[in-house]
């Protein structure tokens, strides 16, 4: 079984040279390379530093950032839209002029968005064309066990399968990416992400920007080579060029008039602290949705696979100036005001009430931890290292439970972020101070610094009964068995 195997790396190199993969799930990566390491800590035997020749990249600021296509659907029945992906292999631009080799949906290295609404269910086959075993998770959404993506339920090559989505939610930016477990982090990385947008009814008359003024922005690091391929198999500090929306360090021009920015943070171990040069950013949403009020931000944190909604009023500078959006690392998009356009959006006093906390009835730990076979890294939960066929926790379906998450590698300094399948949940306390103000509203992804314990609560409402699983949102840290499963029962 799984974890008789002991798959030490992404791709399951064991410690004596074969290759040992589950059933269905294969590796991307040449067969004979080293495994990486996690944190790109032990990850010497992959790559040194210096042993390859990065990609120059382009000027700052020099391409135009591109909003992701929104796909329609292939058919619209009365009560549910019907959507086909393809899972395939494409070459794209992302550096100019460079055709790099990317793993996508639909052919797009940013995929498809896809517009869904509060209340009406979507229909989504995706076929793969990939000669090896792939998945899809909804990042964020409410579904069933069947649809969910779980990292040992994927499609075989030439294969499809169909996945259903009720959107019985609130309004919210999710995301849907690749999950088989120990391909995630690298189909991640090679460009299997694209936006899942929940518009809700509800809340239109809040008259928030809206169509063009309504743009959803992937931010994430890569590494190119000399001839601009990707490079995986390099830790993940050595990834020196930031996209957005697939592009390099691009800029995107603007109306003095007000946005809605949606951030998400798909790369598979990068943290981003943003900040535009000291303007305000009214924050209005977070994981799972709307804020009870607007929250002025001078600067946000977002881990991976984290989402954050902002609104930024241009109105306030003139035509020509430009605006930076930076990382404390390096400058990652520039917003260019470039005219005038008229502007009865809003940002109003009131959002969305979050739901009263109900009382818990259960109380959990959650351990983080990386051990070492040698130099070889498995990630656990809690001592253990995934196996599909453990249940780690037993949930009854409508309780609340109380999660104590820590980061067992504290100790060596180390970060985690932490990510829980099927629900959003609250944050209460972090290393026993209040909530930070990256933890408001409803959370199904956050940052583990080291020394940070999070206590958070969840209600395990709904419809759905089944097995889920819940993670380190690093995806190499997913990839190499930091992750659990919960069984949600009647």
């Amino acid at each position: 079984m799984l974890n008789r195997r002991k798959l030490l790396a992404f791709g399951g190199i064991a410690a004596g040279g074969a290759l040992i993969v589950p059933e269905g799930v294969r590796r991307t990566a040449t067969a004979g390379e080293q495994p990486a390491g996690i944190h790109g800590i032990h990850r010497h035997h992959v790559r040194q530093a210096g042993s390859i020749r990065p990609h120059a990249g382009v000027p700052e600021f020099s391409v135009q950032m591109p909003v992701p296509k929104v796909l329609q659907p292939f058919k619209g029945d009365p009560d549910i839209d019907f959507y086909r992906v393809a899972i395939k292999q494409a070459n794209s631009e992302i550096l100019p002029g460079v055709q790099t080799p990317v793993l996508t949906y639909n052919g797009d290295f940013v995929g498809p968005t896809i517009r869904a609404r509060t209340g009406r269910p979507v229909s989504v086959t995706f076929t793969n064309q990939l000669a090896e075993h792939a998945n899809v998770h909804l990042h964020g959404g409410h579904v069933a066990p069947s649809s969910d993506g779980h990292p040992m339920d994927t499609i075989a090559p030439n294969g499809y399968r169909t996945y259903s989505y009720p959107n019985r939610q609130q309004g919210a930016t999710l995301w849907y990416h690749a999950h088989s477990h120990h391909t995630e982090a690298e189909h991640v990385y090679r460009g299997q992400h694209g936006f899942y947008i929940i518009d809700d009814p509800a809340e239109a008359h809040l008259r928030l920007p809206s169509g063009k003024y309504d743009v959803p922005i992937m931010l994430r690091d890569a590494l190119f080579d000399e001839a601009g391929k990707l490079d995986f198999l390099s830790p993940p500090p050595f990834r020196n060029i930031d996209l957005a929306n697939g592009r390099p360090q691009p800029y995107f021009p603007v109306a003095a008039r007000k946005y809605r920015f949606r951030f998400l943070n798909s790369a598979t171990e990068r943290n981003y602290i943003l900040n535009l040069g000291g303007v305000d950013m009214i924050q209005i949403a977070s994981d799972g949705g709307l804020l009870p009020v607007p929250v002025p931000r001078k600067e946000f944190r977002l881990s991976s696979g984290e989402r954050i909604e902002v609104v930024i009023d241009f109105s306030k500078f003139p035509v020509g100036t430009k605006l930076v959006l930076g990382d404390v690392q390096r400058p990652v998009l520039r917003f260019d005001v470039t005219s005038k356009a008229f502007d009865d959006s809003r940002v109003p006093d009131t959002l969305r009430a979050l739901p009263g906390l109900a009382t818990p009835t259960f109380e959990r730990t959650v351990d983080m931890a990386t051990v070492f076979n040698g130099e070889i890294p498995d990630g656990v939960i809690n001592g253990k290292i995934f196996d599909p066929n453990r249940v780690d926790f037993t949930i009854k379906r409508g309780t609340t439970e109380i999660w104590n998450i820590i980061n067992g590698d504290s100790a060596q300094g180390w970060a985690h972020n932490f990510h829980m399948h099927l629900i959003q949940f609250r944050v209460l306390s972090r290393a026993g101070r209040p909530p930070e103000p990256d933890d408001r509203g409803r959370k199904d992804t956050i940052m583990m610094p080291a020394n940070e314990p999070v206590r958070i609560q969840a209600t395990f409402d709904g419809d759905f009964t089944g097995r889920y699983v819940y993670h380190c949102h690093f995806l190499e840290h997913s990839s190499i068995g930091m992750m659990a499963q919960m069984e949600i029962t009647p």
